[in-house]
């Protein structure tokens, strides 16, 4: 998935390391947070090509199929203020190897997933997994920032942003070989019983042996970071209640902002986890699931050429005139994929991507606008509303099964432009600080 947590996702709470004026010059640690972003970027797109896996697998609805959104993403909501309680007493190393560890867990709950072939045990290895990305991110994007100087920590977030959206072109294009290349020709509804059982645990084997290797890549990056766990001198912030940073949910810039985010990241989401299936239908391109499945990195792609595209055109105008044009853009590709058919229907589809690459960023910055010292409270009350992954994809799916046409279910993640539209226009003048209000 495609977007990018603030920098200060750890709230005002979190341990501060004291790295001097100058930051610190590590370039081995701005390596493995490198990798950290490429890893979590990439392992977060591949929902979007085991979705048509279990799917098939399990006969399900779409509304029951983007539940894997919603096991993966609700741990955003649920784990990201934990996490910064743990910076608080761990530190960021020690809490990037808690993460890491707990990733490669999720992993291996793939395991025991397989054996049961119950779909809810694999909601719950991807609950696992994502708990660990959450950890992972709350450390690392203030983290990247502090490995450096203070003056280039805004190239080392953009460049650190790359990676990730690296991984999420990447990994959806191997697992869509690895994971989907293996969908059987026998049709699921026919079988019952130990014949199902023993067809579904078979055919969840592609998946396991896909997720062992990511568990074993996460255990070698573990215990590297952990090998480095002393590198930072830590000094624990005071204490304060994280609570209070929700007052700032009463500013309209801000609340709006939080929206924002809720309603884009369910509308990339939902779009990314639907692709493999749109493009299957006879009516767009009729592909197979595998060759589907190899379209996806188009749609990631997209939003990494247009993240260097969008950070040149927003030292020109106005971030909220240029958050308000992709929005429409991605509102007219909708509209273009849902009443045109073939290439045309497909294509526009995967050319959202394009339109999504600054979105998170530039919400963010709008939303942020003005709060001074607050901005680290305000990143944490925001990173939370990454949580409409976890319910916008469902819903879109629920429309799909109500309405028996991916094309018309498209008008959920539509309306969800339209509001961050319409917020871009809102916001097109810069904000008033809090000290002026």
């Amino acid at each position: 998935m495609q977007f990018d947590p603030p920098a200060a996702t750890s709230t005002a709470a979190a341990a501060a390391p004291t790295s001097g004026e100058n930051g610190y010059d590590a370039p081995d640690l701005r390596i493995f947070m490198f990798a950290l972003f490429f890893v979590f970027g990439g392992i977060t797109s591949l929902n979007d090509v085991i979705i048509p896996k279990l799917k098939e697998l399990f006969t399900l609805n779409y509304a029951q199929a983007l539940l894997v959104q919603s096991a993966f993403f609700a741990a955003y909501a649920i784990v990201s203020i934990p996490a910064a309680a743990i910076v608080r007493q761990a530190g960021y190393m020690r809490t990037a190897a808690l993460g890491l560890v707990t990733m490669m867990l999720g992993c291996l709950l793939f395991v025991p997933a397989s054996r049961s072939a119950t779909f809810g045990v694999f909601l719950f290895a991807l609950f696992v997994l994502a708990a660990g990305i959450t950890i992972v991110q709350v450390v690392a994007n203030p983290l990247i920032s502090l490995l450096g100087a203070p003056k280039s920590s805004h190239s080392r977030l953009t460049f650190a942003q790359a990676f990730n959206a690296l991984g999420t072109t990447v990994f959806p294009y191997v697992g869509s070989v690895l994971i989907l290349g293996g969908l059987a020709t026998v049709d699921p509804k026919t079988l019952s019983g130990a014949a199902l059982d023993a067809y579904r645990a078979a055919e969840t084997h592609t998946v396991v042996m896909t997720y062992l290797g990511l568990a074993a890549a996460l255990a070698l990056i573990a215990l590297v970071v952990w090998s480095r766990r002393n590198r930072l001198q830590e000094e624990p912030a005071p204490r304060q209640n994280i609570l209070h940073a929700l007052d700032l949910l009463g500013r309209p810039r801000f609340g709006l902002g939080a929206l924002c985010i809720f309603l884009y990241v369910g509308a990339e989401v939902a779009i990314g986890s639907l692709i493999v299936n749109y493009l299957m239908q006879p009516a767009t391109l009729g592909l197979s699931a595998a060759e589907a499945g190899k379209h996806v990195p188009y749609y990631w792609g997209g939003a990494l050429v247009g993240r260097f595209i969008g950070a040149y055109v927003l030292t020109r105008l106005s971030p909220g005139k240029v958050l308000a044009a992709v929005a429409s853009g991605s509102i007219l590709l909708i509209l273009l994929s849902a009443n045109s058919v073939g290439g045309v229907s497909g294509w526009s589809l995967l050319a959202i991507g394009l339109m999504n690459s600054i979105m998170f960023p530039t919400i963010f910055s709008i939303a942020s606008e003005g709060l001074g010292r607050r901005t680290a409270e305000g990143s944490g009350v925001i990173v939370t509303a990454i949580v409409g992954g976890a319910i916008i994809p469902p819903l879109t799916g629920y429309l799909a099964d109500r309405s028996g046409s991916l094309h018309l279910a498209l008008a959920l993640p539509a309306a969800c432009y339209v509001v961050i539209a319409a917020y871009g226009l809102y916001a097109r003048r810069p904000a008033l600080s809090l000290q002026q209000i």
